[in-house]
């Protein structure tokens, strides 16, 4: 049981430190992550280019471009992990993507969200304000990591938005600017 395996309790009682940074991909969350990190906060990198890295390093099927299903498990788990890790932490913890995001990319993907993503989603919750990038395609670039384009990117963040407001978060974009503004604008809101 899912109670057994992760501290419940200390999750609950964590998850308003919890600060997830979502949005459109490549508008910036990686940078700011560093940004916020170098500020001496505790912060985890995106999920999902952790898998793809390791995927890509083994030629491994939990890849977006193979199997989106099994990519989206793999996401979830490691958030699990992340979440757990930081319950270990003081202050304010900062997630690059979380349980949320695969939970919308099923929605993004037209799919049946697994009823056990959507119980992770409901249950291990992050602070209520999601800061979010917004689609920027100035900055946006692919890479080896993030193979689609920029109209997938502004789908999928049209589609995250949603399953934020559905899962009673509170989407909050960040205004397109220098990355020590955005660090700022973030930490002047969660005082």
């Amino acid at each position: 049981m899912l109670e057994e395996t992760l501290p419940l309790d200390r999750l609950a009682y964590c998850s308003d430190r919890f600060v997830l940074l979502s949005g459109c991909s490549g508008g910036g969350k990686s940078v700011l992550l560093s940004a916020l990190r170098n500020r001496g906060f505790a912060a985890f990198e995106e999920p999902g280019r952790q898998v793809v890295r390791e995927h890509l390093l083994i030629d491994g099927p939990a890849l977006p471009w193979r199997d989106q299903a099994l990519f989206a498990e793999l996401c979830v788990s490691r958030a699990m992990q992340q979440m757990t890790a930081a319950t270990e932490s003081s202050g304010p913890v900062f997630f690059d993507r979380g349980i949320v995001d695969a939970v919308a990319f099923f929605e993004y993907l037209g799919r049946d969200v697994p009823a056990h993503l959507e119980r992770a989603a409901r249950v291990l919750r992050y602070r209520r304000t999601v800061f979010v990038t917004p689609p920027w395609p100035q900055i946006f670039l692919a890479d080896r990591e993030r193979r689609h384009s920029y109209e997938e990117a502004v789908a999928q963040y049209d589609a995250s938005i949603a399953t934020f407001r559905r899962l009673d978060y509170q989407p909050l974009e960040l205004p397109k600017t220098s990355v020590e503004s955005r660090a700022d604008f973030i930490l002047g809101r969660i005082g």
